[in-house]
């Protein structure tokens, strides 16, 4: 008798949902973790379209159509801001209150509700799934898994509080007691999660001079952009020191958070170029410094905006074309192919130019299936906005006064970045230009993440052979 050894035992991934044996048996084994995330998003955004078309009360006028109620859930679950009316004068305050609940949970809880519910109803989905979505396994191995999940929901309960009472106390002599709470409340939680839905008709235009909201509201946005794994790891760093304990941060803490420095400080003084006497021109010197760090943070996937983005300059628009692409950090509501993402695609350019064999970072050899993986993801991203910038242009040249292919591109970018700034598009958009914007909402915020997480969990088979090597010319 030939015996196996425990090597040689093929492993099977484990199931999600106990279904019974029978006819169901081959669906529960191929419902994977990735399968769980998409799909929780795929239900969230149905509900979200069901509640804004039946529930009353919602509306100050007749209720959204089947179109823009989905247009609209889809843009608060996956935390994107583009709108296709007012949020502010359309909805009722139960309206705007049924959006933000949609942006909570679409930004934050299918990160960590998603696990605590598959695990009441007797799945093992763990956040230990979540957090591999962005490699976190390796990438900071010191966390610890089981206290993560309540860290994110403090951390996230702790700053949107902290946010909307700094924000109450800067408002309260403008808008007063009463009407500063609710403005206070509803834009600390969606800068947290990174969307850029509010409930001023111009957004943040009225807050432009005020550097202290404008600071609240980057601060809160950093934060929820730079991933829940890097706040954790910089909280328990911060509570070993208070003990004597050393203990720096992982390389993927330090990437995440000297690339989010990188872009900010480059993005401020590209905007302050370009912007300086074009749509900044009406500021002070400290308004227009103060508001070109404003778009340079919120670019990248708040959506929140200051200046009207149709009258900004084609740099300062390419600028944020760029921006939104990269958009925020993995383990976050950010969109974007992620800030890691693009800094080792720039640290395996350096090192083909060094000519060395290995990509490596702050003394750190990163490993080659990351890099594939980096390399792989931006690869299907700017295919999927070829293709949506192509159908959008399609779609929307048709119409009378179409829209410039800037404009286009910055919608789509915008979209599948889950950023929310427009140029005026938006409300334009024909039946046919909404349902693309819509699609790439949805492929932008769970698309790299899933696809990024097949590659990760599942296992290499391995093999049995190999065909023979023949080069090819690159470059």
């Amino acid at each position: 008798m030939i015996r196996r050894s425990p090597n040689q035992i093929p492993v099977r991934p484990r199931r999600i949902w106990n279904l019974p044996s029978g006819r169901w048996a081959p669906y529960s084994r191929r419902l994977t973790p990735p399968q769980v995330f998409v799909g929780s998003f795929a239900l969230l955004i149905g509900l979200g379209t069901l509640g804004l078309k039946f529930l009353p009360g919602l509306y100050v006028g007749p209720s959204l159509g089947w179109q823009d109620a989905l247009f609209t859930s889809t843009s608060a679950v996956c935390v994107t801001g583009l709108i296709v009316v007012d949020t502010a004068t359309y909805f009722t305050p139960a309206g705007q209150a049924f959006l933000l609940l949609l942006i909570q949970v679409g930004g934050l809880g299918m990160l960590t509700l998603t696990s605590m519910v598959i695990a009441a109803i007797g799945g093992r989905l763990s956040l230990r799934a979540e957090t591999i979505l962005s490699g976190g396994h390796r990438a900071a191995p010191a966390v610890d898994r089981r206290r993560l999940l309540m860290d994110v929901v403090r951390f996230t309960l702790l700053i949107e509080l902290l946010g909307a009472v700094l924000l109450y106390a800067i408002w309260v002599p403008r808008l007063g007691w009463v009407g500063a709470a609710w403005p206070a409340t509803f834009h600390s939680v969606s800068a947290f999660c990174n969307s850029g839905f509010s409930v001023n008709s111009d957004s943040l235009v009225g807050s432009a001079e005020s550097t202290a909201a404008l600071t609240i509201v980057m601060a809160l946005v950093v934060l929820g952009g730079i991933g829940f794994l890097t706040l954790e790891e910089v909280y328990c760093v911060r509570r070993d020191q208070l003990h004597q304990k050393h203990r720096g941060l992982s390389l993927h803490s330090r990437v995440v958070m000297v690339t989010t420095a990188l872009l900010i400080v480059t993005g401020w003084g590209l905007y302050a170029v370009f912007e300086w006497n074009q749509s900044l021109a009406g500021l002070s010197a400290g308004g227009k410094l103060q508001n070109a760090l404003f778009m340079s943070v919120t670019s990248r996937t708040a959506g929140f905006n200051t200046i009207d983005y149709g009258a900004a300059s084609d740099g300062a628009n390419f600028l944020t074309i760029l921006l939104m692409m990269i958009g925020g950090s993995p383990g976050s509501a950010a969109g974007g192919i992620k800030t890691t993402t693009f800094a080792l695609l720039g640290l395996l350019a350096w090192s083909r130019l060094k000519a060395e064999r290995n990509t490596t970072a702050g003394k750190r050899t990163i490993p080659d299936d990351t890099i594939q993986r980096a390399v792989g993801l931006v690869v299907i991203a700017v295919g999927i906005l070829a293709i949506g910038v192509f159908m959008l242009t399609a779609a929307e040249t048709r119409r009378p006064n179409p829209p410039s292919f800037l404009a286009c591109v910055f919608e789509a970018v915008s979209a599948f970045g889950t950023v929310g700034l427009s140029m005026g598009l938006t409300d334009e958009l024909t039946t046919a230009g909404r349902a693309i914007v819509t699609v790439l909402m949805f492929l932008g915020r769970v698309g790299p993440l899933s696809l990024g997480a097949a590659f990760v969990l599942r296992r290499s088979r391995g093999a049995k052979f190999r065909y023979a090597y023949e080069d090819v010319m690159v470059g």
